[in-house]
């Protein structure tokens, strides 16, 4: 049986911008730029009773919160930072997966106690960074990222294997990870609610609902997360989209939705570290017809400017006359990153012309 820590700072960006100005301290911040165009990155604790949050549009956040302060982010400062943490992650165990610069995966199966590894961490990252840090431990990986967000900030949680049942039928299916707002709200149609709704459907029925993601889905009712953790996972893409309360026809609007929805990817790319050379853009009208437009670069990307140049373009090779869209999308793919698990085949050709 495996021991999952799930490790995710918190607030991250936002604590470090506190922690360095104690002028922003017990305040409203937002990480991110300010301004019609703008996009949340990360917001305070202080903000977010006001319903600010991440990737929340700058102008939302600044209605919510009058009082809201913004911060332009410092990607290299929080990179130094995610780097002493994955350090202290490196002290107890090789099989970290980071899923971000601000939260990891563990896991310390050769630990006697899980529990008491989760703890010390969380002590020697904060007399490291003066940062907080929750925690969530278990038995898988699907119910050690949903402990870690039980008890923020600066929380502890463990669901043991006697507990999972009981824990799993009562969860609000919003909480499950990899179930986001569309998905769930597809769910309450169909009267799945809570874990234990879930737990009635079969596989088969769950598949035809959703696709082959039905298969975790069905696996999470029951407790059951078979992936392991994974060191070198190459992420394949970064994205970020927007559905419109009203359908758009106008170029023009068009044009500002991109750039909130490329603030948005770039602050991804930053966040996650990720390098990638296609950019995608995606439509989807109003009859739910949906197209896409590519450009691959020789490098990657390593500027919002070219991301900026590159998704207008796309957009401007898109016909936008005469049909209304609901949804615009924007991409990076085709990562840059090399893959561990990956071999070079080697041929005797020699022998081959025997």
């Amino acid at each position: 049986m495996r021991k999952i820590i799930h490790i995710d700072m918190d607030a991250f960006f936002a604590a470090v911008e506190q922690r360095d100005n104690p002028s922003l301290r017990g305040k409203p911040i937002a990480v991110g730029h300010s301004g019609r165009r703008g996009v949340i990155s990360t917001a305070s604790y202080e903000a977010r009773p006001y319903g600010v949050r991440s990737a929340l549009p700058s102008s939302v956040a600044q209605r919510l919160c009058p009082e809201l302060i913004f911060v332009e982010p410092r990607f290299e400062v929080y990179k130094a930072i995610s780097e002493q943490i994955r350090t202290i992650f490196r002290q107890y165990t090789d099989l970290v997966e980071p899923l971000s610069l601000d939260e990891a995966f563990l896991d310390v199966s050769h630990h006697k106690s899980a529990t008491i590894v989760a703890q010390e961490i969380k002590q020697k990252i904060f007399q490291t960074t003066s940062l907080t840090a929750s925690a969530g431990v278990s038995i898988n990986k699907m119910l050690a990222k949903i402990a870690s967000d039980y008890r923020k900030p600066d929380g502890l949680f463990v669901i043991p294997p006697k507990q999972i049942d009981s824990f799993v039928a009562q969860l609000p299916i919003e909480k499950f990870f990899g179930i986001g707002e569309v998905t769930a709200t597809k769910m309450h149609r169909l009267g799945i609610r809570t874990g234990a709704d879930l737990r009635e459907w079969s596989e088969i029925s769950l598949v035809k609902q959703f696709g082959k993601v039905g298969r975790l889905y069905y696996g999470y009712a029951r407790g059951e997360d078979l992936r392991a953790v994974t060191p070198n996972r190459v992420r394949k893409s970064l994205g970020a989209e927007i559905t419109f309360i009203s359908d758009v026809d106008d170029r023009e609007i068009l044009l500002d939705e991109l750039t909130a929805v490329r603030d948005e990817l770039w602050s991804r790319i930053r966040r996650h570290e990720f390098h990638g050379k296609t950019v995608v853009l995606k439509i989807k009208f109003d009859d739910f017809q949906q197209i896409t437009r590519s450009k691959t670069l020789p490098t990657a990307i390593e500027d919002i400017n070219t991301l900026k140049s590159i998704s207008e373009e796309l957009l401007c090779k898109v016909e936008v006359e005469n049909r209304k869209i609901r949804l615009i999308g924007l991409t990076v793919g085709n990562s840059t990153e090399p893959c561990s698990e990956c071999i070079q085949l080697c041929f005797d050709f020699e022998q081959l012309t025997d």
